[in-house]
């Protein structure tokens, strides 16, 4: 049973919060009598004491993407929607079908949008490959010099990055990321909550809040850039992503069923 009172209780108030919500949760933590407070931390840090200063929670603004990324905004999501439908897709449907989770990514050149690679998830080889982890590797595979510096891409993750796709990316030296469906999704629509419940469970990030702005990197949902744009591209970049909702349903069908009879990757998170 759950002890509400335990500040580490896992029946929080939290379970309700929206996208936005958890996404703002960082910039209500306040210091108390002058000491910062830590999540999941039994103590505060007295007056004397020194401590790490973390930077509050930021997210990138209009400014953030035209300097990353240099092009117009729907030229730039029609490409990565062009992407996910025509290059991620067909090797994800193809990695479902070997029992692996739905989960994909490409590397593209932020100086004319061509594809470098795009892969999908291989955890049926080791559960550690991730469909960003595999694109990773694969990218680092490319002999040097024909491989562009992981600065002059744009990193496309089908889904929200778990812990170890973040950190991956960081250590990979990309500084930016796009995804397309949020952590939620995975959880509500695809059945795998794994993501959001190990940021909650092992980093104290509750509801798997990061920031999304930081020292490495920059990161955007590509739904809302999306809602940025004018009512017409909307329209018709909202169409295209229901589509992808109902591929994406179709292959999660698959693996859920494999898994249920069974037959999908033996990893030790399905």
């Amino acid at each position: 049973m759950t002890n509400d009172a335990d500040p580490l209780s896992r029946k929080t108030k939290l379970e309700n919060s929206t996208i936005v919500g958890r996404r703002r949760l960082v910039q209500g933590l306040t210091a108390s009598a002058g000491a910062p407070i830590f999540l999941g931390s039994a103590r505060t840090l007295n007056a004397t004491e020194a401590s790490p200063v973390c930077r509050e929670w930021r997210q990138p603004s209009n400014a953030d993407f035209v300097a990353t990324i240099g092009k117009d905004k729907a030229e730039f999501i029609d490409r990565v929607l062009f992407v996910l439908e025509n290059e991620i897709v067909p090797k994800t449907m193809e990695g479902v079908r070997a029992g692996n989770k739905l989960f994909g990514a490409a590397i593209l050149r932020k100086s004319d949008l061509s594809t470098v690679l795009a892969a999908t998830n291989a955890e049926s080889d080791n559960p550690l490959l991730h469909g960003e982890v595999t694109a990773i590797f694969q990218f680092y595979n490319i002999p040097k010099e024909h491989r562009p510096s992981p600065k002059d891409t744009i990193f496309i993750a089908t889904h929200e990055p778990c812990p170890l796709c973040l950190s991956s990316i960081t250590w990979g030296g990309f500084d930016n990321f796009f995804y397309l469906f949020t952590y939620e999704d995975s959880r509500d629509a695809y059945g795998i909550p794994h993501d959001i419940v190990m940021l909650d469970e092992i980093f104290r990030a509750p509801d798997g809040t990061y920031s999304e702005k930081n020292k490495f990197w920059s990161s955007w949902g590509l739904r809302d850039l999306i809602a940025t744009t004018s009512p017409e591209q909307q329209a018709s970049f909202t169409k295209r992503i229901d589509a992808l909702k109902q591929t994406y349903s179709k292959m999660s069908n698959i693996y859920q069923q494999a898994k249920a009879a069974g037959k999908g990757a033996d990893v030790p998170l399905k």
